[in-house]
């Protein structure tokens, strides 16, 4: 990780109701860290839990064709579009090609990077262009997403700042009322596309029992102060790494009885970069993270995720791979 960004920025001082329930919820967890719910710095770039976005709206079933996925894209556009040409949704322009594609995003658009305004512009026009042609654009909510909408801005880079005017300018965009704040703030936290359930961190056996959208209502309830916290901690879907870290026979386990109570064969998350660039499968195809550092930051590898039929391969600039199936 990098130091150097600016410090956080502190909230608007508009008072709308809005604004108030994210101050509140500010607070909130400030004390569930104070009691060390959420616990010290993660491995890899983890940082204090931040809240979550807004309640469910199914995915459903898909338009016939390819599911496609893609990890953190971390503010580079131009790293951003060569992972959609080369997995075959979106041209060099930013147009949708991807026809009946299902497309899922799995979180961390901003930060590291110069381009959070452009990145998730980007991802705001292919979701309504992919529905103009019968395909859909699922992007979810990344624990980097709500740090900038709370003012935690330690990785954000000067560049960045620059390419939105000022410091002003860019808070205005990220606040709840923004160009991009209003956006973000009613993306999900989870999706079940087909028997794959696709997330930002990950869901472990306690917030698996809620269900997907049980999930995504609960985040909602607990970002408007009517829940507790802990679901934007350390163990919640925004930051989880066990699943990915934990010793391979436990974590499987965990997996396992997550999978059942979501409803669901495999899990797809991001969040805990790969160093090196690989797709990473665990436990027999049940876990596929697909954070394989495609900004700059992490090294450019560029990798997406193709399911069709239930069939996951990974897709490199050389070629593509086949992955295990659960």
């Amino acid at each position: 990780m990098r130091d150097g960004s600016p410090p956080p920025v502190p909230a608007s001082r508009r008072s709308t109701p809005r604004q108030r329930v994210l101050v509140a919820v500010t607070a909130a967890i400030a004390g569930v860290l104070a009691a060390g719910s959420i616990g010290a710095t993660l491995a890899c770039g983890g940082h204090p839990a931040s809240p979550a976005a807004t309640g469910p709206r199914p995915v459903g079933t898909p338009p016939p064709g390819r599911v496609v996925a893609i990890g953190d894209l971390h503010a580079d556009l131009d790293a951003a579009l060569a992972t959609l040409q080369l997995a075959g949704v979106a041209d060099a322009t930013g147009r949708w090609t991807g026809g009946t594609t299902v497309l899922v995003q799995t979180g961390d658009l901003t930060d590291r990077g110069p381009d959070s305004k452009e990145v998730i512009e980007l991802l705001m026009s292919l979701r309504q262009q992919a529905a103009d042609a019968g395909g859909r654009v699922v992007p979810l909510l990344g624990n980097h997403e709500l740090m900038n909408m709370m003012g935690d801005w330690r990785y954000v880079t000067p560049q960045d700042i620059a390419d939105f005017g000022s410091v002003d300018a860019r808070r205005a965009a990220f606040s709840v009322d923004g160009s991009l704040g209003r956006w973000l703030i009613e993306l999900d936290v989870a999706a079940l596309v087909d028997d794959t359930v696709f997330v930002h961190g990950g869901i472990g056996e306690r917030f698996a029992a809620l269900g997907v959208a049980g999930i995504n209502a609960q985040v909602d309830r607990a970002l408007h102060g009517q829940a507790p916290p802990d679901i934007l901690g350390e163990d919640g879907p925004l930051w989880n790494r066990a699943l990915v870290m934990a010793p391979e026979p436990l974590a499987c386990a965990e997996l396992g009885r997550s999978l059942a109570a979501l409803g669901a064969r495999r899990m797809v998350v991001g969040h805990t970069p790969q160093p090196d660039g690989r797709i990473l499968s665990r436990c027999n195809g049940q876990l596929l993270d697909i954070d394989t550092g495609i900004s700059p930051y992490y090294g450019r590898h560029l990798a997406a995720l193709e399911i069709v039929d239930g069939d996951a391969r990974a897709i490199y600039p050389e070629g593509t791979a086949d992955l295990p199936d659960p």
